[in-house]
């Protein structure tokens, strides 16, 4: 019994170090930039304040499969991407591993990261598509 309780305590904490952080404050800079009508991209270096080396922007109705399949990793999504069209998800990675993810709201406009498959610190613009 005393193992078992052991075994799970560790696990438990295990996996809450490994907890992949909800970026809140980066997803409000990036709301209020979306927000303003004038502004047409984001520039993701002057928003982050944590390493990353690759961003993965991902549409509505992302399905978890092709999220992990993106990703290379499995990470599952917070945000429920499969049935949602009101964001879009933007994952950041450092080393392989997920490190922050942020929900960005639409506010009437679409998102792109150009012809890149992913987002780097030295290629970091965001795209504001209005419709």
């Amino acid at each position: 019994m005393f193992f078992t309780l052991l075994l799970l305590l560790l696990l438990t904490g295990c996996s809450y170090l490994n907890k992949v952080h909800h970026h809140v404050e980066l997803e409000k800079s990036i709301n209020s930039i979306v927000e303003d009508e004038n502004n047409t991209e984001i520039i993701m270096k002057t928003l982050t304040d944590f390493d990353w080396d690759k961003g993965f922007l991902f549409t509505p109705y992302s399905s978890q499969e092709g999220i992990d399949e993106k990703l290379g990793v499995y990470f599952k999504d917070p945000s429920n991407m499969d049935w949602r069209d009101d964001i879009y998800l933007l994952v950041f990675m450092k080393d392989d591993k997920v490190v922050q993810y942020v929900e960005m709201d639409r506010h009437g406009a679409d998102f792109e990261s150009g012809e890149q498959e992913y987002l780097t610190p030295s290629n970091d613009v965001i795209l504001i598509e209005r419709y």
